[in-house]
């Protein structure tokens, strides 16, 4: 009995999360805009969500971002006129790759500076001191050698005064 339970538990939750799914669909003029919706749904960051795209987002916002993305298609729009546009409304984050220069620079330079600086410290972990590696090691004299001499049979003894 409680096998049937399960099932029908099972049956209803996955129900429930089918029917919260969110389904949206356009219709395109042409296959070239819909793969463009696409592309450009996919280049493009859900403002709320911030790690998602707008393909991938139930957020009313990218909600709102794909039917505005759809009617400025429509409208005979250019990859390049939408995207700045929507750019100039919500700002560089709402791509997920920022063009080059200005303010994302830092983005775009901070992999290969962390990077650099990794090698560097790498560098100086793993380095002799310097100095240390082209030193000669001195020899004892005669005096320091009878003194250690003496300093070995002591500790072998156990005697250590």
């Amino acid at each position: 009995m409680s096998a049937l339970r399960l099932l029908l538990f099972a049956v209803v939750f996955l129900h429930a999360g089918f029917s919260l799914a969110l389904i949206e669909t356009y219709e395109f003029r042409s296959p070239e805009l819909e793969a463009r919706y696409q592309m450009l749904s996919e280049e493009l960051r859900c403002p709320k969500c911030q790690n998602q795209t707008i393909e991938d987002s139930n957020a009313p916002i990218a909600q709102d971002l794909r039917k505005l993305l759809h009617q400025q298609l429509e409208q005979g729009a250019s990859d390049e006129e939408v995207l700045e546009y929507m750019v100039a409304r919500y700002g560089e984050f709402v791509r997920y790759r920022p063009r080059f220069g200005g303010t994302t620079l830092l983005l775009w330079m901070a992999p290969v500076l962390l990077l650099l600086a990794g090698i560097g410290l790498l560098m100086l972990t793993l380095r002799p001191p310097s100095g240390a590696s082209h030193k000669k090691p001195t020899e004892l004299s005669a005096e320091e050698q009878a003194r250690l001499a003496t300093l070995l049979a002591q500790d072998e003894t156990g005697n250590n005064s």
